[in-house]
């Protein structure tokens, strides 16, 4: 896992190495600065020509800006600086170094420095390779106000490489959240990773984050306390169920799937195919008996049971009844993709989880709308909405969601001492302890009708092979967005379906064991 930190937490660093250390801030900013030039000539292909663009603020954000356009110049690129701020506005070590970069125009004809008066003067940078924000830094709260906002959108519409310093201006680095933001390509963020960095308005304009340094080690953040993760390969890789050697099919995990409908049979059969490719000796999908004919011409390997649906086509409360000895069967149920939203859906969905309260479910799709509204204790079950359907079990709009997830989901999790999966780009996990887990893997073409039963397939066959909430969450959601990244490489982000999906979660799995097992040769 790979911590992540708050904007509060990384300031404090600052404090610590100019207090404790005895590091002057104008040292931080020097190193700062040449971090941010080896990861631009790492991340870019430079030559005699480049032309920088730095835009540079009023604060220690715009001072590595001003520093990092001097190593620019003596290393022989060209520069152009628009500072919005001059002598008479800057202080401390921002105001330093931009009279070193003053004094460094008299004798580098590569250079303008030119002060920011309106939205004009970004016109001399439709030239620039390459734009670099150093305008706004962690302490920027809430929207843009003029003249950043306006900006920020002149900047966004020039073509060019985009680098941000610390972090796109406009976004919270605490929420994930911005009204407009910088899209930078690449992100060199300081000292260690923020949280916001890596979803909401973060993940989508942050482009490639990298850490950068100030030259205080990770001694500092190793001491301090988060909840809040990177989730890498090798948690994937740890978190997969164990198979022992004397397994058989009943003791490699039973799994019920209670799902499908007439509208809707395609989901119960992608959830039950999943489950059985991530490794569960035995799936059992149980599925109205009007329907029942089409799911298994269309099944491949999982059992296929029916229930009296009296013809209507979806799950009763009566026809609940008829599942109970396959409930107590199964080590774990997973309920809900394609199960539809009639009345009688909703009872029969609550009964059987008020019935069943020491059984192991994966809750998703239409079991969590049937959640809402209702007091069901959910304590040691697994959830895994999208943001609309969190939004409506928790009754906010989806709009506030989006704007900062983790307080709602991290309080909905601790306080139905549930596990969270909150399915989107990226996937959020969230344990009953306070944590959260961010997945770091997927893309755009998981933006497709079932890929998400695929994911409950996976989830609930980890789960009743090892019994373990957290790790089969965390497990699931990265080999299953994984496994869209192997078709991505293979059919491009538009070319697969979530039965390819399906199809390829063997392959993740086998990718991430001989990534940390590989074969040993003689």
């Amino acid at each position: 896992m790979i911590p992540l930190f708050t904007s509060r937490q990384v300031r404090k660093a600052d404090e610590f190495a100019i207090e404790k250390l005895g590091l002057p801030g104008i040292v931080l900013m020097e190193n700062a600065a040449r971090s941010i030039f080896e990861h631009i000539k790492l991340n870019l292909p430079l030559n005699e020509n480049t032309i920088f663009g730095i835009l540079s603020g009023k604060g220690n954000n715009g001072g590595d800006g001003l520093a990092l356009a001097r190593h620019l110049l003596i290393n022989g690129y060209k520069v152009i600086v628009i500072a919005l701020a001059d002598d008479k506005e800057l202080k401390g070590d921002a105001l330093m170094n931009f009279k070193a970069l003053k004094n460094l125009v008299k004798y580098y004809h590569d250079l303008k420095l030119i002060k920011y008066k309106r939205l004009n003067d970004l016109s001399i940078l439709k030239n620039a390779d390459v734009i670099v924000d150093s305008i706004l830094g962690t302490g920027s709260k809430g929207e843009l106000r003029e003249p950043y906002k306006s900006i920020v959108e002149k900047l966004n519409s020039i073509d060019a490489y985009k680098v941000a310093v610390d972090l796109p201006t406009g976004l919270d680095v605490d929420t994930g959240y911005g009204d407009v933001v910088f899209e930078a390509d690449l992100t060199v963020t300081l000292s260690e990773y923020k949280t916001g960095l890596f979803y909401g308005k973060g993940y989508t304009h942050c482009g490639k984050v990298v850490k950068g340094s100030i030259g205080i080690g990770s001694e500092y953040y190793n001491q301090l306390e988060t909840d809040t993760y990177l989730i890498e390969p090798e948690d994937a890789f740890v978190n997969i169920p164990l198979k022992e050697p004397d397994l058989h099919k009943y003791s490699a995990g039973k799994v019920l799937i209670i799902a499908g409908s007439r509208n809707l049979p395609g989901a119960a059969i992608l959830a039950s195919e999943s489950a059985l490719r991530a490794g569960a000796g035995a799936v059992i999908l149980a599925a109205p008996d009007s329907v029942s004919d089409t799911v298994r011409s269309k099944i491949g390997s999982a059992v296929v049971i029916s229930y009296n649906d009296d013809s209507k086509g979806f799950l009763t409360a009566d026809a609940a009844l008829q599942l109970e000895e396959k409930i107590n069967w199964a080590d774990t149920i997973a309920i809900g993709p394609g199960l539809g939203r009639e009345r009688d859906t909703i009872d029969a969905v609550i009964n059987i989880l008020k019935k069943h309260k020491s059984k192991k479910f994966v809750i998703d799709a239409d079991a969590v709308f049937a959640l809402a509204n209702s007091k069901q204790e959910l304590k040691d079950t697994i959830l895994t909405p999208h943001y609309g359907e969190f939004a409506n079990l928790v009754g906010i709009a989806a709009e506030e969601l989006r704007a900062n997830p983790i307080p709602h989901a991290k309080n909905f999790a601790v306080n139905n001492k549930c596990y969270l999966v909150l399915k989107g780009a990226p996937t959020l996990i969230f344990n009953p302890a306070g944590e959260v887990f961010i997945n770091t893997t997927g893309n755009q073409g998981m933006a497709k009708f079932g890929t998400g039963d695929v994911l409950t397939g996976v989830i609930s066959s980890f789960l009743a092979q090892s019994g373990n909430y957290e790790a089969s969450a965390i497990a699931g959601v990265y080999l299953h967005s994984l496994a869209a990244d192997l078709l991505a490489e293979e059919k491009t982000i538009y070319g697969f379906t979530a039965n390819d999906l399906t199809e390829k979660i063997p392959y993740a799995i086998k990718f991430i064991i001989d990534t940390f097992l590989p074969d040993i040769e003689d």
